[in-house]
């Protein structure tokens, strides 16, 4: 086979996104104002949901979603072992100590059948995290634990659901990233959803400083002179104008871009699950995946080599690879404040070790997608 160069992931950008810059640039309005709005707006009606508030990255979005549901010190938040850290971070930016729970290895999710035994009288809120683009079974968590906030970390989720369920419609608050790894990307930036008005506004603020009015309605109303109140200690967590000029375009393509990962992601499914040493993404049924990434199990038990000198034979091949992500508990920071040990939360472990993400992205042709595939399959 000739050799290709393959990257884990290319963000599919092009003319229609250099061209809708030019429109905040030559208005002069570059910071929050119209594009945003309209960015917000059809990101809402694509997750159906009522409000959606545009900030600058996910994590800030978590943090304030956090902040809006009241989560302060001495509460505690459940939280998936296996996730980015910035999941982790955002609670313990409020003060507030993150709980750890297991995942559930088929799916790489939250474990619920662990989640009774994780709640307190200090637990207000859960976060679980739609990893790479599969919801977590948000029904199930409501059954458990009826009274407990729901902040879905929908990062990876954009266009994903459940039955006629989109994600970031499924909890109280649902947090949302456009990093280039994403699906749509805005280069860097956020989005929160919410059904309640009154946390929709409340949001709103957080994310401007705390302030009672925009510098929209300050810069184009009637009363230059009028000044903002500030009830609240607020953040600046605000996306750019012309990132949401760049979001308005890329969002009108999710549905695309989704449709053709998951063609590819059936593709990768129907000739890797010969593999007997590789266990292929599980999807329950009804759950449309948003295929953020294509995350394999690598079973060491069968396979000739080791997840990692795997991961440099492929890159010796030209394919980058990645791990699905890592391990929370197992980091430095967390491991040494909280005592724990990596044996702890068996299935992060065992996720942080041996899971492996190969490339799917709407940059890739037909040939990189056969390429892997067969040398995989010449891995014996």
């Amino acid at each position: 086979m000739e050799k290709r160069i393959i990257p884990i992931s290319l963000p599919s950008m092009g003319q229609e996104e250099w061209e809708a810059t030019k429109a905040p640039i030559f208005s002069g309005w570059i910071t929050q104002g119209p594009r945003i709005a309209e960015f917000e707006k059809i990101f809402a009606e694509r997750h159906k949901v009522k409000h959606a508030i545009a900030v600058s990255n996910c994590t800030t979005a978590l943090h304030l979603a956090l902040v809006a549901l009241g989560i302060k010190a001495g509460d505690e938040v459940i939280v998936p072992a296996f996730t980015w850290v910035s999941t982790a971070n955002a609670i313990m930016y409020c003060g507030a100590t993150p709980v750890f729970i297991d995942i559930d290895i088929k799916t790489f999710n939250i474990d619920t059948k662990q989640l009774a035994n994780k709640i307190t009288s200090k637990t207000k809120a859960v976060i679980p995290v739609h990893l790479f683009g599969l919801c977590a079974n948000i029904d199930e968590i409501k059954r458990i634990a009826p009274s407990l906030k729901i902040v879905e970390d929908g990062a990876c989720a954009a266009g994903a659901g459940i039955a006629d369920r989109p994600a970031g419609s499924l909890g109280d608050i649902g947090c949302f990233s456009f990093h280039p790894r994403k699906s749509v990307t805005t280069g860097e930036g956020g989005m929160l959803t919410t059904n309640d008005d009154a946390l929709a506004e409340h949001l709103n603020m957080l994310r401007n400083h705390g302030a009672s009015i925009s510098e929209e309605q300050r810069h184009k109303g009637p009363k230059p002179y009028i000044l903002p109140e500030f009830d609240m200690v607020g953040y600046n967590y605000r996306m750019t104008d012309i990132q949401g000029a760049v979001g308005v375009v890329q969002l009108k393509k999710l549905d695309m871009f989704i449709d053709e990962r998951q063609q590819w992601a059936n593709y990768y499914t129907s000739e890797l699950s010969k593999i007997s040493w590789l266990n292929t993404p599980y999807i329950p049924d009804g759950y449309k995946h948003g295929w953020q990434s294509y995350v394999l199990f690598v079973d060491e038990t069968k396979s000739p080599m080791k997840r990692n000198d795997l991961m440099e034979f492929l890159q010796q091949q030209g394919i980058s690879t990645r791990p699905g992500t890592h391990a929370v508990h197992m980091l430095g920071f967390y491991a040494k404040t909280f005592n724990i040990k990596p044996a702890d939360f068996p299935g992060a472990y065992a996720a942080n070790e041996y899971s492996m993400s190969i490339p799917l992205h709407n940059k890739m042709v037909k040939e990189d997608f056969e390429y892997i595939v067969n040398v995989l399959k010449s891995i014996n």
